[in-house]
């Protein structure tokens, strides 16, 4: 079973930055795809960032050139780095992986961007 653990979540004000970390139960290696997603109150969840097992990453229009998704170690497989927040941008984010035919979610971090 793949436990994962979001942190670095917080308040933070309109153009500050903040750094998300997933923490894995099991060794995570780079031939995974990992993403991560949010969920906004009374929305869909959607998909902000995502790295393949090629490294090759994808964003969505909103986040594109303020957010960075990247790979770490086998325990901590993925960062997302976000810079330039936005209030719009304040959503509960979970960490992701493919392995195999299942996908392993987290429990979720809050992010509040707010003055």
């Amino acid at each position: 079973q793949v436990r994962l653990v979001e942190s670095g979540g917080g308040l933070v004000q309109p153009g500050g930055s903040l750094r998300l970390s997933c923490a894995a139960s099991v060794s995570i290696f780079g031939i995974y795809p990992m993403g991560w997603y949010r969920q906004a109150p009374g929305k869909q969840r959607e998909l902000v960032a995502g790295i393949a097992s090629s490294g090759n990453t994808n964003y969505a229009d909103s986040v594109t050139g303020r957010f960075t998704i990247s790979r770490g170690n086998a325990k901590n497989p993925v960062y997302l780095q976000m810079n330039r927040l936005k209030p719009e941008d304040t959503a509960v984010y979970y960490c992701t992986v493919v392995i195999g035919s299942s996908t392993y979610w987290g429990q979720g971090t809050q992010v509040t961007v707010s003055s």
